[in-house]
């Protein structure tokens, strides 16, 4: 009887293993599962990826605040691996929109983006963090994990200055192409994305139909002038002259005066029309007027940047552009005592104070990681490769 009982037990609990539900990831809760699937593809902060909007941004009706639509134009690869696909989609939103005038033609606008989509409905949703290095340590931490600090940094962005009239109803057509630049890593599940890639047309996005309602109209020919010809006129006669006897003057019989003819008649013909053309569509370049950038900072215990060490007290920095890259120039009292290349990341508010930010190294030394400035909402960010 035993035995019957312990064989009913063992039967019972093999049937509830069979029918127990799988276990899935959920942010914040990684599962014990086999080293594939854990497996991680990082594609580092500063990358920039290739979008094509798929839907346009109208000029009477663009806003901040509406959401913009978009699929990768180029694939990205990192280390030999493909981690995003063309054709992937991109969501994002308007941040700022400046409209085109008569006397600027251009129009400018930030956007950040939310969320990525694979074609095989894998969705990666971008997370603003404190911490926008490049570090692999924090990049491989499980997805969900919080971190310290407020999440100040945007985590894709794409500034775009468009040459467009102010006479055109599209501000960004359908196709137009533009630059989504990465501020924090981006972690990847390398199966998913595996299993994206081989749903994936190689082929790129597109080709995309025009937004705009603009169609040229040509003009029409007006009509000429109808000239009636006038009447010629008739000749008169001359006088005749009998010439006198000598001593005696001559005869003169007057001839009669012509007759005068009549002018041309003119039917004035009608006008054309003028044609109506089309401004020419929205082109995404290079923004021609680079902002010259200038801040103060300080520092209460020496760090390293560069290179070089910097002793606790007062600097300035300067640079160029809002990047994503820029050459950056350390001064104390007017004079250089640094060059280094720093990525320019865009903050969701302006910084209430100056902030610097440190890394401990290994060796016990400090670098400088960051810098923040009051009442501005970019940030300069030193990777390990430069400090």
């Amino acid at each position: 009887m035993r035995r019957l009982a312990l064989a009913v037990l063992l039967t019972t609990l093999a049937c509830a293993a069979q029918t127990a539900p799988p276990q899935t990831d959920s942010p914040g809760q990684p599962q014990a599962t086999s080293p594939t699937a854990e497996a991680k593809i990082v594609v580092p902060a500063g990358t920039a990826v290739s979008l094509a909007l798929t839907s346009p941004i109208l000029a009477k009706t663009a806003k901040a605040g509406d959401s913009v639509y978009a699929q990768t134009a180029f694939p990205v690869a990192v280390n030999d691996q493909m981690a995003i696909p063309a054709g992937t989609y991109a969501q994002g939103q308007i941040d700022a929109l400046t409209r085109p005038g008569w006397l600027s033609p251009h129009a400018q606008l930030q956007i950040h983006f939310t969320k990525l989509i694979f074609v095989n409905g894998y969705t990666v949703e971008f997370r603003g963090t404190r911490d926008a290095t490049a570090g692999l340590a924090a990049a491989q931490q499980p997805t969900g994990t919080p971190r310290a600090g407020s999440n100040d940094v945007i985590a894709a962005v794409a500034n775009a200055y468009v040459d467009v009239s102010s006479a055109s109803d599209v501000l960004l057509d359908n196709g137009s192409q533009l630059d989504m630049v990465l501020q924090v890593p981006l972690r990847l599940n390398a199966a998913s994305v595996a299993a994206a890639v081989r749903q994936s047309s190689p082929t790129m996005p597109g080709p995309f139909r025009s937004a705009t309602l603009c169609r040229p109209t040509p003009g029409m020919p007006g009509t000429p002038d109808t000239v009636m010809p006038g009447s010629p006129g008739t000749p008169g006669t001359p006088d005749i002259v009998i010439p006198g006897a000598p001593g005696m003057p001559d005869t003169v019989i007057p001839g009669t005066p012509g007759t005068p003819g009549t002018p041309d008649t003119v039917i004035p013909g009608t006008p054309g029309t003028p044609g109506v053309a089309c401004p020419g569509p929205p082109v995404v370049t290079p923004n021609p007027k680079v902002q010259s950038y200038k801040e103060s900072f300080q520092i209460s215990a020496p760090v390293r940047v560069s290179g070089t060490q910097l002793a606790a007290g007062s600097y300035q920095v300067t640079w160029e552009g809002m990047g994503p890259m820029a050459q950056v120039e350390i001064l104390q009292n007017g004079k250089v005592v640094a060059s280094v290349r720093a990525r320019v990341v865009l903050l969701t508010a302006k910084s209430a104070a100056d902030v610097p930010g440190t890394r401990a190294n290994s060796d016990g030394s400090v670098s400088l990681q960051s810098l923040r400035f009051a009442g501005q909402a970019i940030a300069l960010y030193f990777d390990r490769g430069s400090t």
